[in-house]
């Protein structure tokens, strides 16, 4: 016990002494540069000052994140398999990524499949969300508190854990809920036949677009509309692993409805007070002043949502770890590039599929940009 106190202690000196020592070298680097600038002394020591300071942030940004940027760019060239060193094999691992891998096919034609149906969505929910909070109603701040609270609580694996007890197909409280409703009320069972019917026509065309065959769309449509009584099979089917995801999606959607209500309370009530004047009724004032003036946070959410979204892990890989059989339909990008790097040893191969995956978020959101002077308002004309 004694001799991991003193390792400890002396890993905290050194890395306390490194933390010194390149912060008197950082700040005696910046101060030679502006001294053969021509500044004066107190120039000179302002700018040690400023750097040595800022040091701990400049020398932690360069080792944790610019080296392992620059070292995953070469390894994406290489065939790297640990302990064996990387071997230079060029563009090798891109043309194998681009046209021979169908796996990371499937898991792309996922996380696209995430990005349109789960986004909209989320957005659609937090909005509707917002706007019931803005009510100002009696218990108001005990809602906000309750739709909030999932990202408190953040989607950690005790809580995906949680999920999965709950998605259970038989015992679940999901399909428990959707069983008593549909006995007490016939229409909620009409309902939920025709939303998994619906859903498992989308699903069974995803899947047939990731295997190149529709054998799988062809016995859902044969079998036809579902009979009573039936549930959907969440974590049991892969029909249904990508709705379970985008159900936890909208679930957590607490933080885009944060910032939509921000934005509400920021609309001036004389832009309501106008309309109303001029005869708006209350769907033309939510059309025509509430959703332009929205239109800047809806922005945020859409960028922030898109590329969190394209970065998904946690929800499949805890979902999916114990039903390997389904699990293909829900591999998102992120989590073949873990099985790829972590699980299969191909650490090359996993470089060069983050730096594909950083291409689609850097051209979708510049695409983002670019699109948003056609319908972001920051004021009413």
């Amino acid at each position: 016990m004694w001799s991991s106190y003193v390792y400890t202690l002396t890993w905290s000196a050194i890395t306390v002494a490194f933390i010194v020592a390149s912060s008197v070298a950082v700040g005696t680097l910046a101060r030679l540069v502006v001294r053969a600038r021509g500044a004066d002394r107190r120039r000179q020591h302002d700018t040690f000052s400023g750097y040595a300071f800022a040091s701990p942030w400049i020398v932690g940004f360069i080792i944790f994140v610019l080296l392992p940027v620059l070292a995953s760019i070469y390894w994406s060239f290489t065939s790297y398999r640990l302990p064996n060193p990387p071997q230079w094999v060029g563009l090798q691992n891109y043309v194998r990524l681009l046209t021979e891998d169908r796996d990371f096919r499937a898991a792309l034609v996922n996380t696209f499949y995430l990005v349109a149906f789960g986004l909209p969505a989320q957005l659609g929910v937090a909005l509707g969300l917002a706007l019931l909070l803005n009510q100002r109603t009696k218990g108001e701040n005990f809602f906000r508190m309750a739709f909030y609270l999932p990202v408190i609580l953040g989607l950690n694996a005790a809580v995906l854990l949680a999920w999965v007890l709950m998605f259970n197909a038989n015992t679940g409280f999901v399909n428990t809920v959707l069983r008593s409703l549909g006995k007490s009320l016939p229409p909620v069972n009409w309902l939920t036949r025709a939303f998994i019917y619906i859903v498992e026509i989308t699903n069974a065309f995803f899947i047939g677009l990731q295997n190149g065959n529709y054998v799988l769309l062809q016995k859902v449509l044969s079998s036809g509309f579902p009979p009573p009584h039936r549930v959907p099979l969440w974590l049991q089917s892969p029909l249904w692993i990508k709705p379970s995801i985008i159900l936890l999606l909208v679930w957590s959607c607490g933080s885009m409805m944060l910032i939509y209500l921000a934005a509400l309370n920021g609309i001036p009530r004389e832009f309501y007070e106008a309309a109303a004047v001029d005869g708006a009724t209350r769907w033309q004032r939510f059309r025509y002043v509430t959703l332009p003036l929205l239109s800047p946070a809806t922005f945020y959410n859409l960028v922030v949502g898109m590329i969190a979204i394209l970065q998904l892990f946690e929800q499949p890989y805890v979902l999916l770890r114990d039903s390997p059989t389904v699990a293909r339909g829900g591999y998102t990008v992120v989590l073949y590039l873990w099985r790829a790097t972590f699980r299969f040893n191909e650490v090359g191969y996993g470089a060069a599929i983050s730096w594909v995956l950083t291409v689609i978020i850097l051209i979708m959101t510049v695409a983002q940009f670019k699109l948003q002077d056609r319908w972001v308002r920051y004021e009413l004309r």
